[in-house]
């Protein structure tokens, strides 16, 4: 009798045992899959670390924005032993032709080869002592644009190829006076040093008749220069 009791006991519990280990068993599976969500899920922060990349790259093209922006064309000044006159940000002396008129360039041919026009690139902005409000255009033939200070166009001299190098103040090549720009009043700065006319001396020697093949010559040399 006993014996019988005992059977029936083991085949009640054995069964239920294994309803246990089942129900564990899924439980442990769902944990584990849990897991694997939750590795989805830090799958997903990578991917959000990928969109972080993303911003990155923008950046970047923000970045390439900022390289590609030209700050135009800076006329800014320098001291000398003239004075202070206008240059550009490069340190290159600009001038101003007696010949020209307000507003009006009378400079063409041999004369602009040896005389380049300074040409707006971008925005004309002032640096310096120059004045902004002094800063203006003027329309040439090739329909470029030609830099002008209190009206007056403004020029390069070809022989000038360093910083610093004034050869062109007080030269009269293509008959009329070329002079270095005082920025205050956009005026001439007449008032020249041994430097200044030494420079006058050269610019006389290869002045009207010799100033085309004299300038251009130079300009080959000094336009390298600058470039």
């Amino acid at each position: 009798m006993t014996h019988s009791v005992l059977s029936r006991a083991v085949r009640i519990t054995l069964p239920m045992a294994a309803v246990l280990v089942a129900a564990a068993c899924s439980s442990n599976s769902s944990s584990a899959g849990g897991t694997t969500a939750a590795g989805s899920s830090s799958s997903g922060t990578t991917a959000a670390g990928g969109s972080s990349s993303g911003t990155a790259a923008a950046g970047s093209s923000g970045g390439g924005t900022t390289a590609v922006s030209s700050s135009g064309t800076v006329i800014t000044t320098r001291s000398g032993p003239d004075g202070t006159y206008l240059t550009t940000s490069t340190g290159r002396a600009v001038y101003l032709w007696v010949a020209d008129s307000m507003n009006k360039s009378e400079c063409s041919g041999a004369c602009a080869t040896a005389w380049p026009p300074v040409v707006a690139k971008g925005q004309v902005t002032a640096s310096g002592s120059a004045v902004a409000k002094d800063l203006g255009t003027i329309a040439r033939s090739d329909g470029s644009k030609q830099v002008t200070y209190n009206g007056h166009p403004l020029y390069y001299f070809a022989g000038d190829s360093g910083t610093g190098m004034i050869n062109g103040q007080g030269q009269d090549g293509f008959g009329a006076k070329w002079w270095l720009i005082t920025p205050s009043s956009g005026a001439a700065l007449r008032a020249m040093s041994s430097s200044g006319s030494s420079g006058s001396s050269s610019g006389s020697s290869g002045g009207s008749s010799g100033g085309s093949s004299g300038g251009s010559s130079s300009g080959s040399s000094g336009g390298s220069a600058w470039s």
